[in-house]
């Protein structure tokens, strides 16, 4: 079994519809990461980001339904604005409650999820493997399915489902060149500034599964239900920018810093008399 991506976590964030506290995934560069450089190129000081969102959203059947099977729930990753994760996410295995048959779910093309019915509330598991040219590793995330409201003043609805999301944005510091060619005009994902005479291969395409079927959520089901993280996004985006800028700002200094420890040469004395 592959090891987890060892991850810097910036920031914190709520659940659900509460105030948004944006939060960036950095994945760090192991040291087989960085042997393979040479067999595929990697750009250094650029990191690519890529929005997710990964939540539930729960139905109650209502007093016909059995005791153990009261609500029909989803889990779901999905791009934070419903754009298709395929691009950079290979496959999406889901660890649910044990007490299920077959409780390690494996989805092989977007959109990444699944459904079930059950009556308990537990912790998923959701492990993400991307593509080759984008990361060798996985990444572990936890998430835990809610089947009842906060507010349980009267009787829970049919229609309205209980809806718990989390919004994070992955980000992978020194992209292959490979990744970048395949992914620098996606929806799906945020690409900065390339650096000055940075020269690109042709693009390579990636076997996705059935190219006819879309993997967005666009028009999907529950789409109706989805939280909006646009803001949360572009708060992000504003804080990914900031930091390239200081990135940038640091490297000026610290050549201007070599300017000026360099010896000068002496000003030769003026032969000029008044």
């Amino acid at each position: 079994m592959s090891q987890p991506l060892p991850l810097k976590r910036q920031g914190e964030h709520d659940d659900g519809a509460a105030p948004i506290k944006p939060s960036r995934l950095k994945i760090a560069l192991s040291s087989d990461d960085a042997d393979k450089k040479n067999a595929n190129k990697r750009v250094k000081e650029v990191e690519i980001c890529v929005p997710i969102v990964y939540g539930t959203s729960a139905f109650y059947l209502g007093r016909k339904a059995s005791e153990s099977q009261s609500h029909k729930w989803t889990v779901y990753v999905r791009g934070a604005s419903n754009e298709d994760l395929g691009v950079v996410i290979k496959r999406a295995v889901f660890q649910l409650h044990p007490s299920f048959n077959n409780p390690t779910r494996v989805v092989e093309s977007p959109p990444f999820e699944l459904s079930e019915c059950g009556w308990g509330e537990f912790e998923i598991a959701i492990t993400l493997h991307f593509h080759s040219d984008v990361c060798d590793k996985q990444l572990d995330l936890y998430h835990p399915l809610k089947l009842y409201p906060e507010d349980e003043s009267g009787p829970q609805s049919t229609k309205k489902p209980v809806v718990v999301e989390s919004y994070d944005e992955i980000v992978f510091p020194e992209p292959s060149e490979a990744f970048i060619v395949r992914v620098q005009n996606h929806p799906a994902v945020v690409v900065p500034r390339l650096p000055a005479g940075l020269n690109l291969p042709s693009p390579v395409p990636i076997e996705t599964g059935n190219e006819k079927e879309r993997g967005d959520t666009k028009d999907h089901p529950l789409s109706q239900w989805f939280l909006n993280f646009s803001e949360a996004d572009e708060l992000l985006k504003l804080a990914a920018a900031r930091q390239q800028v200081q990135a940038h700002i640091v490297k000026l200094r610290r050549q201007l810093s070599l300017v000026e420890g360099m010896p000068q040469l002496s000003k030769p004395p003026s032969t000029y008399e008044s």
